[in-house]
This record gives structure tokens, C-alpha cells and sequence, in this order.
């Protein structure tokens, strides 16, 4: 007997690809969920169902039997035939289920039509968006100049709305949704996407659109665009593991994925992933051993508190913000000459040292200039405005260039503040988010204040002037300078004191010689923006628009006047926005744990991905600006957090469960970034120079890399002190023709805003990490420290160089094989002493006095095989 058939009541259980009906027994088995029960007794399998003359086919998708892994996690669809007639045609759902639903399956008489459990509502957000952005809303979205056939599919109102007798989508009523048809249609003129966009959507995403408009197909306004609101911190099942509400939010979704934290790790990774992440450099032997010794309450928390005031946190947060805003020493277009704004790098270096608010760093930067009597350190801030390529070529057209100079201001706003792609909206509206082309020009119209050109006049020379700028001293040579001066004028008319007022003088020309030219902000007679057609500067047909802000987000709440950078810069950290918070905290989540609770650190509009802890990221976005928008005290949740300390190993289960860590349920693992990776070969070795701020390093670099450089032509000229080994975050920034190192590990050019440096593997790296000079030279000095400061045998001197490096002990293994490369070593250097002092000359520093010269080269190939270790170079 067949059994009856009912929308989402239990009808029997799956069993050996067998449906049956009636008692059951309770082994490995899960009940049997109708979806659909439709039937036509005149259909022929396989046959597509024939409308009649006139009338619209019902919306009626089959699965492929063979599909898996249908539309969620809890099981699959399949088709089963009751008794082989076509009319038993039913669609399956497998749901696994507690005891209750076997009660369910014995004599439940259901819930009332209509009802839908919670975890069986299909998200509109994290399941229907992203199909309908990839797949529909190129051609069906907010571009009105392209949009196919008047219908938005973004917008509900637009969506449900009746055209005639028909909608594209029937809230309840898929059968009659026009856009189900479309999906499922076998003719290739009404299939939709169409066959020749590239798109087709898979059965799994058919279904899901199926079930979303069954259910009522209600939408979402988009998680970036609304203001976040401080969520209720989850209760646990675990609560002795959450050290706060960080943790709570994570394990909560931990448990309700069936997944456990990973174990926490040693001090000794620990320390090393601390210093790394807030320092940049690894820690000593000393302070390793201090750490693992003490056995106090809050000794983590006193780690952080130390590294979060070391002056080196600065220079370590800043690399983030200068790939942002695209920070580079030289102008990058045509001759690439160098240009005045390394005060800007160190402008950032201390506002993060200094922790400077957000909101407070955000004026500065994009206004500092339109402060009421604005500081040496609030204008060179504001030479964030003129961070952009910049020209001087011959025959280049001022008004082009200006064009294009307002056009990359709006990208990279957009893009470091925002998240936001408002690039795509120069040319026409933006064909996925709600941005105009009004809108790009209004954000460009802010800056039309800007003293500048657009074509700089010559001549051909590096560095090159870009008015207008100014001379600023460091801080430290201001203190220095205000002290010398003090004293002069306490010197007063003394008889006498004239050979110390001639010191004092010679001081003072001293310092003030130390002084750098920098690009910064000055606000002229705003020049007319238009709209540009196409995005072409020679068109002026546009009308004309005035500073504003786009229309989807929150009011600019200026009237009666022209509004300013300044407004803008305050609009961008008001309390209600809902990106700026958001992006940050995104930004520092991705910085500490490998990746973003939205993985599309740059898009936050519908073609990024939603994040897979919302509730997480508004708390922690409301939390940042509540504070203050204070920056130390966000770093802080975050690696003061359980979550933080958690291995970032997987088991083979745990890869299975979470494979790409969607719930971080272990910590991230990554590559060190390419400043970092030379910092800790010079720390290590003992050649890193401290010193904050000042002109750019410029390490060795191979012979003839600027051959192509012209207007002018010139040639690299490495420095010869202690700049050499200054840190990564100094080093001058090419944008041509990056240094080969940085290149070599995937450092951006900062030709535009870099939200996320990619990550190659390649044996470039390693090569680099073998042959480059600052490599060779800092394994060498390594090599000096191991043989110089370490008594006992050699397996002693490994352990010891072993755990300088790695902050680990090595094991017999590890041991074992670089003594057998020592000796192997030590052999080859024995043998051919010219090829050892040939390796022994690399690089500026000494060889230490004493050490036998063979001896030295053999330790450096450990020292080198140590510096090259995998696990040297990433962040555990």
C-alpha cells in the first residue's frame, strides 16, 4: 500500500535505497521527509512537462538521482519511486533526527500547515544573495543603463512586482515564479543565466531558490549597509573554556557544528606568535625562558601589555595601513622618480605606537590640514591626500591626469575605509551594489579642493619636486632642537659665553640639516567636478555635482554650505556607520588568526562573501567604537582571547570536519610577511638596527635592477652603515622596480589599495632566503653568535641556534641532521679555503676576530639551513 503523501510529514524511513512505510526498527536509519509530492500521471519520465497553448509551464525542477551534498549540510536529495509508477514520483529529503522524531514517525500528527523549522528556513543572506549576485544581478541589478528588461532582482519590491499578469518571483508560489521557470527551462532563449553569460546554476542552487520562494522569498537588507547593534553575548555548553566574550561567540558556533576547540599550545609558540603578530620580531632566548619560567596569574596578559608598548608594535601595525593607502617612495608613473613623503610612514608608525583613536587618525589624515591651527605631525598626516601616482611626462594633459588623480582618491578611500568597490562606479552605476556613478563623482568632488597639478612641470630628476611640501625635523630631533635653543636663550648677553653660544649655533644647524621635505595638503578654490560620461575626462556634457556622500549609506548632515574633507572624515567614524568599524575590526581579525570573519577583506558589498560570525563582528565593531575607537584596546580581546592560543595544527578529523577553519576551531597558520622575514633573519643574527623614523633604508639589491629606469637614468646605491639593517618597514619602496626580496614574498607594488597580499610559493623564495646577500650576510653573523656566545658541543650550538630561531627545542632528528650537514661542511670548507672567505666577505659587518675562517663558513651553511626552515618563515 502506498502510503499517503503530505508536505513535511514523515511517511517512512530510508533504508538500503528503499522506502517503506509502517513500524520501524531503530538502527543506523533517518526518516524520510516529503518536499515534494507533485505528480502528473500522463508525464513520460525523462519528458519535460508541455504547457498548454497560452498558459505558463509550472516551475517544476527534478534532481539529478546522482547529485550529492544537495543544499545543506544535514543530508542529501534524492528521487525514489513508490512502486515504479510515475505519479509516485517524490522528492526526499534525508534529515538525521533525536528520539523525537521517531515518536514523530510512529504517530505524530503533525504541525500546522505551513509551519517551518528554524534550521530548515533557507538564508536569504549567506544562501540566496550570492546566487543571485554571481548569476542575475549583472543583468538584473542596480545599473540602470544595462539592466535587461526593466527587472531588478536585488530589490524585493521590484522583484514580486506584477508585469502583467505574471511576477518574477511569487512569494509562496514557486510554480507561478517566472524566475523559476526561467532557471529551469530546456530551451537555451529562455534558460536563465543565459548559456552564453558563462553562469548556470547547479541543481543544488535551483532548490535552494525553490525552497526560498516557497517560504516566502523574504529579503535581506545587506549586512555591510546597516548600522551594527551590539548582539547578546552567547551562553556555552563549555564554560570553563571562554576566557570572554570573544570565545563565547566562537565556541557557540563551535558547538552547534559539532566541533571543540583545539588544544591550547606551549609558552613557547605562544611567545613567538605574540611577538610576531604585535612586534614583527621574535622573541630572545632570555625573554623566552622568562616567559616559560613564569608561573604567576597573568602572565600572558603582562606579555601583551609589554609588547603592545614596545615601539616596534608601531612599526609592525603600520604595514598594514601603508599597503592600504598605497604608501611608496617614488611617484610611479613614466620615470618613477623618487618623491618627499617618508615623514607620512612615520606619521603612522607613531600614531599606532602613540594609539592615536581611529576616528582621530582618520581626520588627521584626510584633513589634517582644515584643523584649526593644524600641528607639523596633523600636515604631514594629511600628506595621506597625496599618496597617489603622480606625472611629469612630457606631453601628459593636466586635465587628464586630474582625472584620473580624483578617480584613484575615491578607489582608495573606498577601498580603506569602506571595503567598498566604488571603482566600478566611474564609467556607469556599479553592476552589483548600490553606488552610482553620481556617487563616485560626489566622493571625488571632497577633494577638488587640492592644491596640485595634474601634469607636474620637469625637470627630469629624482627626487622629484611635488608642490606643495614642507621641511619637518623627526619628533625626537624637534625635542632636541627646542632644548638647544632653550639654551641659547638662557644664555641671554653673558660676558663670556660666546664659545658655548657657538656651540649651541653649530648644534642647532646640525639638526635642523636633518630635516626632510614632505608632500601635505593645501586647500585651494574647489575646481568643478562633473559627472564624466563613460568615465571620459574629455567629455564634459556630466552635469556638475558638489561634495556627498553615496545615497545608500547614512547622511552626510551638512547643510547651507560645501562640505569638506573634514566632513567627510567625521561622516566616516560616526558611531552609526556601518562599514568603517566593521572593515577595521575585520582587518585586525584577518591579521591575528589568517583569515576575516569575512574572508573578503576587500569587498564588503554583495559580491564578497558574508562573514561566518556576524554577531561576533558587529560586538566587536560596536565594542571598537564604544572604547573610543581604540586600537590597542581592540588588538587586545583579540590575542588575549582562548581562541587566540589555539594550535594551528589540524588533525586529519579535525580537517575534515573544517577543512578551510569557517569556525575557527584551531588557530591560522601563514607566511610571515616579506618585511618580517628579513627582520627576524637581522634580529636573529644580531644586525638589526633600531631606530624609529627617519629616510628610507636602502639594503643591497642586485647590480643593474634599474637599468630600465629612465627620466632620469639612474643606478641604486645601497647604503653603507648601519641603514643597511634597519627594519623592512624603511626600506625604499620602488613601485616599478620593487626590491627583489620584497617581490620575491609577495609585497604589493601600493600602486592601489592592498586589503590582503596574496601568498606564493615558489622556489624564488627559497632562492632568496639561499643567495640574497642581506640572507648571507645575516646567517654568517649568526653563525658568529653560535660560535662566539654558546659553549659545548655542536649539538649543543644547534639547540642553541635552533632555539634563537624557532623558539622551540629541536628534536634528535633535527639535531642529527645539521651535524651531519656541519661536518659535511667543514669538510668542503677545509678543502677550498677560498671559497669560504669568499662567503666570509658577504655584506658590511666584521668577521668576528678569533674564529677560525672555515669554521665560521660551515656554521654559516647551518645557520642558512636554519634561516630557511618552512617553519622560520611562518606564523604558527
Amino acid at each position: 500500500m502506498t502510503p499517503t503523501l503530505r508536505k513535511g510529514r514523515p511517511v517512512g524511513v530510508w533504508l538500503n535505497g528503499v522506502v517503506r512505510s509502517g513500524s520501524v526498527v531503530l538502527v543506523s536509519i533517518a526518516p524520510v521527509i516529503v518536499v515534494s509530492a507533485e505528480g502528473d500521471a500522463n508525464e513520460k519520465p525523462g519528458e519535460p512537462e508541455e504547457a498548454a497553448p497560452g498558459s505558463r509551464r509550472p516551475a517544476r525542477c527534478l534532481a539529478d538521482p546522482g547529485a550529492s551534498s544537495w543544499y545543506d549540510w544535514w543530508g542529501a536529495l534524492v528521487i525514489a519511486r513508490l512502486d515504479e509508477k510515475p505519479e509516485d514520483r517524490v522528492m526526499l529529503r534525508l534529515l538525521p533526527a533525536a528520539l523525537a522524531s521517531w515518536v514523530a514517525l510512529l504517530g505524530w500528527s503533525g504541525s500546522s500547515p505551513g509551519a517551518i523549522a528554524d534550521d530548515d528556513r533557507v538564508s536569504f543572506e549567506r544562501e540566496i544573495r550570492p546566487i543571485l549576485s554571481d548569476a542575475c544581478v549583472f543583468c538584473h541589478g542596480p545599473d540602470a543603463n544595462h539592466r535587461e528588461a526593466g527587472l531588478r532582482l536585488d530589490r524585493r519590491e521590484e522583484a514580486v512586482a506584477d508585469r502583467g499578469g505574471y511576477a518574477a518571483i511569487v512569494p509562496g508560489d514557486p510554480e507561478s515564479s517566472e524566475l523559476m521557470l526561467r532557471v529551469c527551462s530546456e530551451d537555451e532563449l529562455d534558460r536563465m543565466p543565459p548559456p552564453d553569460s558563462g553562469k548556470e546554476l547547479s541543481p543544488e542552487q535551483v532548490e535552494l531558490l525553490r525552497r526560498w520562494i516557497e517560504q516566502g522569498a523574504e529579503f535581506e537588507e545587506h549586512w555591510s549597509f546597516v548600522p551594527p547593534t551590539r548582539p547578546e553575548v552567547p551562553e556555552v555548553g563549555e564554560s570553563s573554556w571562554p576566557l570572554g566574550a570573544v570565545d563565547r561567540f566562537l565556541l557557540a558556533e563551535m558547538e552547534r557544528h559539532g566541533l571543540s576547540p583545539a588544544a591550547e599550545v606551549d609558552r613557547g609558540t605562544l611567545i613567538r606568535r605574540l611577538a610576531l603578530d604585535l612586534t614583527g620580531i621574535p622573541p630572545t632566548i632570555e625573554e623566552l625562558e622568562a616567559f616559560e619560567r613564569d608561573d604567576r596569574p597573568g602572565a600572558e596578559d603582562r606579555l601583551i601589555d609589554r609588547l603592545l608598548a614596545s615601539p616596534r608594535y608601531g612599526e609592525r601595525m603600520a604595514i598594514l595601513w601603508l599597503d592600504l593607502v598605497r604608501y611608496a617612495d617614488t611617484v610611479g608613473y613614466h620615470g618613477d622618480q623618487e618623491h618627499h613623503i617618508s615623514p607620512y610612514r612615520d606619521y603612522v608608525i607613531a600614531a599606532f605606537n602613540r594609539n592615536l583613536p581611529f576616528d582621530r587618525f582618520t581626520v588627521e589624515q584626510l584633513a589634517g590640514d582644515l584643523l584649526p591651527e593644524p600641528t607639523i605631525d596633523q600636515l604631514v598626516a594629511s600628506g595621506y591626500n597625496r599618496l597617489l601616482q603622480t606625472t611629469h611626462e612630457g606631453g601628459a594633459q593636466d586635465k587628464e591626469y586630474l582625472a584620473k588623480y580624483a578617480a584613484d582618491r575615491v578607489r582608495n578611500l573606498s577601498g580603506a575605509w569602506l571595503g567598498a568597490t566604488m571603482g566600478c562606479a566611474e564609467c556607469h552605476d556599479h553592476k552589483y551594489d548600490p553606488y552610482t556613478q553620481a556617487d563616485f563623482y560626489r566622493l571625488a568632488a571632497f577633494f577638488a579642493d587640492l592644491k596640485q597639478r595634474g601634469a607636474y612641470p620637469g625637470p627630469d630628476v629624482s627626487p622629484t619636486p611635488r608642490e606643495p611640501e614642507i621641511e619637518v625635523l623627526d619628533e625626537v630631533d624637534r625635542r632636541e632642537l627646542a632644548e638647544v635653543e632653550e639654551a641659547i636663550a638662557a644664555l641671554g648677553d653673558r660676558p663670556g659665553s660666546e664659545p658655548e653660544r657657538e656651540a649651541l649655533e653649530r648644534k642647532r644647524e646640525e639638526i635642523a640639516s636633518r630635516a626632510r621635505r614632505t608632500m601635505v595638503s593645501v586647500s585651494v578654490e574647489p575646481r568643478i567636478t562633473r559627472i564624466l560620461p563613460r568615465g571620459n575626462w574629455m567629455d564634459e556634457s556630466g552635469p556638475v555635482v558638489e561634495p556627498g556622500v553615496p545615497g545608500v549609506l547614512p547622511e552626510l548632515g551638512v547643510e547651507g554650505r560645501r562640505a569638506s574633507r573634514l566632513d567627510l572624515a567625521r561622516w566616516l567614524t560616526r558611531p552609526d556607520h556601518p562599514m568603517t568599524s566593521r572593515v577595521f575590526v575585520n582587518r585586525l581579525w584577518d591579521r591575528f588568526f589568517g583569515r576575516g570573519l569575512s574572508r573578503s577583506l576587500d569587498d564588503t558589498g554583495v559580491q564578497g562573501q558574508a562573514p561566518s560570525h556576524p554577531e561576533l563582528l558587529d560586538w566587536l565593531a560596536v565594542e571598537f567604537v564604544e572604547s573610543g575607537w581604540d586600537v590597542k584596546h581592540l588588538v587586545r580581546l583579540m590575542v588575549s582571547s582562548r581562541a587566540y592560543r589555539q594550535s594551528s595544527i589540524p588533525t586529519p578529523e579535525r580537517l575534515r570536519e573544517d577543512p578551510d577553519n569557517e569556525w575557527f576551531a584551531r588557530q591560522g597558520r601563514f607566511r610571515l610577511p616579506a618585511e618580517l622575514i628579513r627582520d627576524q633573519a637581522l634580529a636573529v643574527s644580531g644586525l638589526l638596527v633600531e631606530r624609529l623614523g627617519g629616510r628610507s633604508a636602502r639594503p643591497d639589491q642586485p647590480e643593474g635592477y634599474y637599468a630600465f629606469l629612465n627620466f632620469p637614468k639612474r643606478t641604486y646605491v645601497p647604503d653603507s652603515d648601519g641603514s643597511q639593517y634597519r627594519r623592512g618597514v624603511y626600506m625604499h619602496w620602488q613601485r616599478q622596480f620593487l626590491h627583489p626580496m620584497l617581490r620575491a614574498f609577495d609585497a604589493p607594488t601600493r600602486e592601489e589599495c592592498t586589503a590582503k597580499r596574496s601568498q606564493s610559493n615558489t622556489p624564488i623564495g627559497a632562492l632568496t632566503l639561499l643567495n640574497d646577500p642581506c640572507f648571507v650576510e645575516a646567517a654568517r653573523a649568526f653563525a658568529g653568535r653560535v660560535l662566539l656566545e654558546v659553549e659545548g658541543t655542536d649539538a649543543d650550538r644547534i639547540a642553541w641556534a635552533w632555539r634563537s630561531a624557532l623558539s622551540r627545542s629541536p628534536t634528535v632528528r633535527e639535531v642529527e641532521a645539521l651535524v651531519r650537514l656541519l661536518e659535511r661542511e667543514r669538510s668542503d670548507s677545509g678543502a677550498d679555503p677560498s671559497a669560504a672567505s669568499a662567503l666570509l666577505g658577504t655584506g658590511l659587518a666584521p668577521v668576528p676576530e678569533g674564529i677560525d675562517p672555515a669554521e665560521l663558513a660551515a656554521w654559516t651553511a647551518v645557520t642558512r639551513a636554519i634561516l630557511n626552515l618552512h617553519e622560520t618563515i611562518t606564523r604558527l
